[in-house]
């Protein structure tokens, strides 16, 4: 079967939406530091990734999560620009500032043409540094719990399915980098926001994407190893790699990372 197989894709969608609301789920439930830790594993690029690994050649997955480490780089701008609007704005006008700045640091990089070891630079250093300017902010609690609106849970889950299935069917008219850049879209931190803003606040919601930012390293990392191993491994084995380095990181960012 093909990546223009319906039945297939239908099942990669499925799938993808499976992971990525049951891991939100847990993430809502949480504290926001826990909430963090699994918000930004890498639960919505992970399926994404491996469904292009079985579509594509290892050079090709190389390359694209060259392209997501654009993306990596530019959710330290979502982070940063959220944060600082949740604690005065609205859901919709704070979501729309963190989508803008994402896409102004997207454009930016991706002007730089920059090689994946720079790129892993350049976002360690960018993650960190939002990190230290959004510590007095990390402390916020929710104020008032609302009841979760009907449509929280589909609304992901439609989201994810859509992502997946529009990267790997694009993957094959956009290359392997932009293929790695769509599927590096903030989609759950912008989710979380949706969601989790209307329930318990900006500055509470904003505590956890916040917290993210360090966590959103270890996917950095990930991705770096991905991209320096698929050739010489094997998609599977570069993937199962990257992936055990993000959970790895964030596990101990949770171990020895004291509560804001």
């Amino acid at each position: 079967m093909t990546v223009t197989d319906p039945g297939l894709l239908l099942v990669k969608m499925a799938i993808a939406a499976a992971v990525v609301v049951t891991c939100s789920l847990i993430a809502e439930r949480s504290g926001p530091k826990l909430a963090a830790m699994i918000a930004t594993l890498p639960i919505s690029l992970g399926p994404v990734l491996f469904f292009l690994a079985l579509e594509h050649e290892p050079a090709f997955i190389a390359e694209s999560a060259r392209g997501t480490m654009h993306s990596n780089v530019a959710n330290a701008g979502f982070v940063l620009a959220y944060v600082l609007a949740a604690q005065r704005l609205a859901t919709l006008p704070s979501l729309a500032a963190a989508l803008t700045a994402w896409i102004a640091v997207l454009l930016g990089v991706r002007a730089l043409s920059l090689a994946a070891l720079p790129l892993t630079l350049l976002a360690t250093v960018a993650l960190v540094l939002v990190h230290l300017l959004v510590r007095p902010f990390l402390a916020a609690r929710p104020s008032v719990l609302s009841k979760r609106a009907w449509f929280a849970v589909p609304l992901r889950a439609a989201c994810v399915a859509a992502l997946v299935g529009g990267v790997t069917v694009a993957s094959h008219q956009v290359g392997a980098n932009w293929s790695g850049i769509l599927a590096g879209l903030p989609l759950v931190l912008s989710s979380l926001v949706l969601i989790l803003q209307p329930r318990i606040g900006g500055a509470a919601t904003a505590a956890l994407i916040g917290n993210g930012a360090l966590g959103l390293l270890g996917v950095g990392l990930g991705l770096a190893v991905l991209h320096f191993t698929a050739v010489p491994l094997g998609s599977g084995p570069a993937l199962a790699l990257g992936l055990l380095l993000s959970i790895c990181w964030n596990l101990g960012l949770l171990a020895h990372r004291p509560a804001p």
